[in-house]
C-alpha cells in the first residue's frame, strides 16, 4: 500500500462513523497530511453539519501548514451550495496545493465540478485512489444517484428444514427463529438503513413496531404494502412515532407529516413502483424484511442488491416456504446458534 492509499483507507475508517446517520448525504472522510504526518482528521456527521473537509480543516491547530499540505478524501469535494457552503471553496481559501481523492461523486449537482473548480484553481488533485473500496462504502449513495431507486437488502429468517413462519399463529407476535444475538445485529441494521418495508399479512400477524429499540441509532422509516387497507388502525405502524409511508390501491385517509399514503397499480408490477415513489421520497436504502409474498415480489422483479439469511438452530417440520436464491454466497458467518448467509446480486 503506497502512501496515498494509506492516508485514503484512514478516510474510509473516518467515513465509516457517520453510516446511518449523514442521508440524504453520502459517508465522507478526510485527511490533512504535512511532511509525513496527519495534521488534521474529519468527517462528516450528519446532514446539514460541517462536511468532512471542514472538520479536518478545523481540527488543524496549525493553519499556516496548509499552504504546504496534502488534503484526501474519500469523495470528490462539493462545488454547490446546500445547508452548507462548497467544500471546494474552503479548500482554495486555504490555498491547500494538493488534493487526492478517491472517487468521483455522481450527484448531478457535484458530477467532476468540483474536481474542475479546483483544477482551475491551480491545485495539483489526483482521483481514484482505492476508488473501488470508496465505492462499496457508499454504495446506497451511488446506487440512488446512478440507479434512481433505493439500494435493496432482502433480509429474512429460515427454520433449518427451509421455513419462514409456520402455517398457523396462535398469538400476535412474531415467531422467533434466531437467537438474540441475530436479532440484535437486525437491529443495528436498521439504524444503517434510511427505510425499512413488510407486507400486509406480517403486520396484521405480528404487529411489529419495526425500530431499533435494541441498538442506539435512528429510527427507519417504516415503509408499509397494505393493498386492501386491511391493518388495523390500532397497529404500531399508525402510532406516529415514526414516518411511514403506505401503500394500497385505494387512498381512504389523509397523509399527516408522519403517516404518508400512497396509491399504486396492483396489477402491474408492484416493486418496481414502490422504489419508484421511495425514489421521489428521496430514500436511498431500504431493507425488506418479509414475509414471503412480499419478498418473492422484489426476487422476481429483480430489485434487490444484497441478501441477509439467517437459518435459525430449530425445525418447524411444515410451514411457508423461505424464498430461494440461486446465487453463490457472498459471505457466512456464525451468529451463537445461528448461520448468517450473505449473497449480492450482481446483474
Amino acid at each position: 500500500m503506497n502512501n496515498h492509499e494509506h492516508y485514503i483507507a484512514r478516510c474510509i475508517e473516518l467515513a465509516k462513523n457517520g453510516f446511518g446517520t449523514t442521508y440524504p448525504n453520502p459517508m465522507v472522510g478526510s485527511v490533512i497530511v504535512y511532511n509525513g504526518q496527519i495534521i488534521g482528521e474529519g468527517w462528516h456527521k450528519k446532514a446539514g453539519e460541517p462536511h468532512a473537509e471542514v472538520n479536518a480543516i478545523r481540527s488543524v491547530r496549525d493553519r499556516s501548514l496548509l499552504d504546504k499540505a496534502t488534503i484526501y478524501v474519500s469523495l470528490e469535494p462539493c462545488s454547490h451550495f446546500g445547508k452548507t457552503p462548497p467544500c471546494c471553496d474552503l479548500i482554495i481559501e486555504n490555498k491547500i496545493p494538493n488534493v487526492v481523492i478517491s472517487t468521483v461523486d455522481s450527484n448531478i449537482k457535484v458530477a467532476g465540478k468540483g474536481i474542475k473548480r479546483l483544477r482551475e484553481a491551480g491545485a495539483n488533485v489526483i482521483v481514484g485512489v482505492l476508488e473501488d473500496k470508496c465505492y462499496e462504502l457508499n454504495q446506497r449513495f451511488f446506487t440512488f444517484h446512478e440507479k434512481k431507486r433505493p439500494f435493496i437488502i432482502l433480509k429474512w429468517a429460515q427454520t433449518k428444514d427451509g421455513f419462514i413462519a409456520p402455517l398457523e399463529k396462535k398469538e400476535q407476535k412474531p415467531v422467533w427463529i434466531t437467537n438474540l444475538y441475530s436479532r440484535q445485529l437486525v437491529h443495528k441494521w436498521r439504524t444503517e438503513e434510511q427505510a425499512i418495508l413488510v407486507g400486509t399479512q406480517t403486520v396484521i400477524d405480528d404487529n411489529p413496531q419495526l425500530n431499533a429499540r435494541d441498538w442506539d441509532g435512528n429510527n427507519p422509516i417504516r415503509i408499509i404494502i397494505d393493498q386492501n387497507n386491511r391493518i388495523p388502525r390500532t397497529s404500531y405502524v399508525f402510532d406516529n412515532q415514526t414516518k411511514t409511508i403506505l401503500f394500497s390501491k385505494n387512498k381512504t385517509l389523509i397523509s399527516s407529516e408522519n403517516c404518508i399514503f400512497e396509491v399504486i397499480d396492483f396489477q402491474q408490477n408492484i416493486a418496481q413502483q414502490i422504489i419508484d415513489k421511495l425514489y421521489e421520497h428521496q430514500i436511498q436504502s431500504l431493507i425488506i424484511e418479509g414475509g414471503a409474498q412480499t419478498l418473492q415480489t422484489f426476487i422476481e422483479a429483480n430489485l434487490w442488491d444484497e441478501a441477509r439469511i439467517f437459518t435459525g438452530n430449530i425445525e418447524f417440520g411444515n410451514g411457508i416456504k423461505a424464498p430461494i436464491l440461486n446465487q453463490i454466497p457472498y459471505k457466512k458467518e456464525e451468529i451463537a446458534t445461528d448461520e448468517l448467509l450473505i449473497i449480492r446480486n450482481y446483474d
